[in-house]
């Protein structure tokens, strides 16, 4: 069954000259438009019952237009939204607030705006201001707020009643760490009980963390549908290409699927974990210390190069990133043909598991600022544990006991 359908969904803004030719298309008459602007289009995917389904993309993709279109705040010019029980939004910080009424007042107005009657309003708001933990706030005037109180006001109200379909754009990169966590709590806990989730945000671990798939819309089109970490893969290569770039996707043995962008300027051409002994690695122990060998060939002249790499866990977290420029080594007045091989030397400090290990090739502190290579999935390996004491987690971090009685 499917909570929420979209069909070929699309916007279009138009302009009329004269603008009476707009009322009249109204009657049936057919007047084209001066002009027409597309800002979505051809966009579809359903969303079953405790299904979370990632939006990603660049500013002005097309990801609010398209969260309008669902929630009807907006009308599309083409396809349609077919939605099964209750949708709750939080689409901006204030979802609508009067900034001369107090929270509580909001908080009833914007409750009685989604459909809550009058009693379940008044039973609810001493969650909603438990919820919300902004003290004595909660009577002020919500123009006094700071940009957080206003988020934990705005998630409060939302989440207040649990709804069939959440859309959540962009609120968890607001506020502090507390309620940032306690947030996603509730978030969890609805899709647990079958609320359907759409997420926007351009965190990563936030879509990778809710979400069990992800859809990326570039200039207005849907581009690519699949697993998060394969979509944020190409998001961030996408990001990441310039005019000349190529980006390149290719399923590996294991069914990962890597991704491999960039000008072609330099290449890594060999990339290997080993013990300080030299052997090659493809178990490693917890806490052993291991080299990070990586062989780089120069296909061009450059003034400057950069290399870095991210260690992620098997969920495509971030465990660890580094590279030349932040550890002041550099690379300069390299020649066409010439190799380059880096070793860095470190001890493996984490959990049982499967690691992977990106690389970049680039300019400046980041690839985004010129990207020649950008491989994910170079190097994978695993962790396991047959010395220490158990313990669950990404990271070993072995505490020093002390005991007084």
């Amino acid at each position: 069954m499917s909570l929420l359908t979209v069909d070929q969904l699309g916007k279009a803004y138009r302009s009329y000259h004269p603008e009476w030719r707009r009322f009249a298309r109204w009657f049936g008459m057919p007047f084209k438009p001066s002009s027409e602007t597309w800002v979505l289009r051809h966009v579809s995917f359903s969303l079953a019952p405790g299904e979370a389904l990632g939006i990603v993309g660049q500013n002005g993709a097309g990801k609010s237009t398209l969260l309008k279109l669902i929630t009807g705040t907006l009308q599309p010019s083409e396809g349609r939204v077919i939605a099964q029980g209750r949708i709750s939004a939080i689409l901006e910080l204030g979802l609508g607030f009067n900034g001369e009424l107090t929270g509580r007042q909001n908080a009833i107005h914007a409750s009685g705006l989604m459909g809550a009657h009058h009693d379940q309003i008044i039973e609810a708001i001493p969650s909603i201001e438990a919820f919300a933990e902004i003290g004595a706030y909660f009577d002020e005037p919500v123009r006094t707020y700071s940009s957080g109180m206003q988020a934990r006001l705005a998630f409060a109200v939302a989440t207040a009643f649990r709804p069939d379909i959440l859309i959540v754009d962009e609120v968890l990169a607001v506020g502090d760490a507390y309620f940032i966590h306690k947030s996603a709590n509730r978030i969890r806990e609805f899709q647990q009980a079958g609320t359907s989730l759409i997420v926007v945000a351009h965190d990563r671990a936030a879509i990778q963390t809710l979400c069990d798939r992800a859809i990326l819309i570039d200039k207005g089109m849907p581009l690519m549908e699949g697993a998060p970490e394969t979509v944020l893969d190409f998001y961030n290569a996408l990001i990441a290409e310039k005019e000349s770039a190529t980006i390149q996707q290719k399923t590996l043995p294991d069914g990962r699927v890597q991704t491999l962008s960039g000008t072609g300027e330099a290449s890594v051409i060999d990339i290997q974990l080993r013990d300080t002994d030299g052997r090659p690695l493809e178990y490693v122990v917890v806490g052993q210390e291991v080299v990070l060998m990586v062989d780089i060939l120069l296909n061009a002249d450059l003034p400057e190069l950069v290399f870095g790499y991210l260690m992620k866990d098997r969920l495509g977290h971030t465990i660890f990133g580094t590279n030349t420029f932040h550890q002041k080594i550099p690379l300069e007045e390299l020649k066409k043909g010439e190799q380059l091989h880096l070793e860095f030397r470190f001890k493996a400090d984490l959990g049982d598991g499967s690691y992977s290990i990106s690389t970049a090739l680039h300019t400046g502190d980041t690839h985004v600022a010129q990207n020649y290579e950008w491989q994910e999935l170079a190097l994978v390996f695993t962790i396991h544990n047959p010395h220490q004491a158990a313990f669950v987690g990404v990271n070993w971090m072995p505490p020093t006991i002390t005991l007084q009685r």
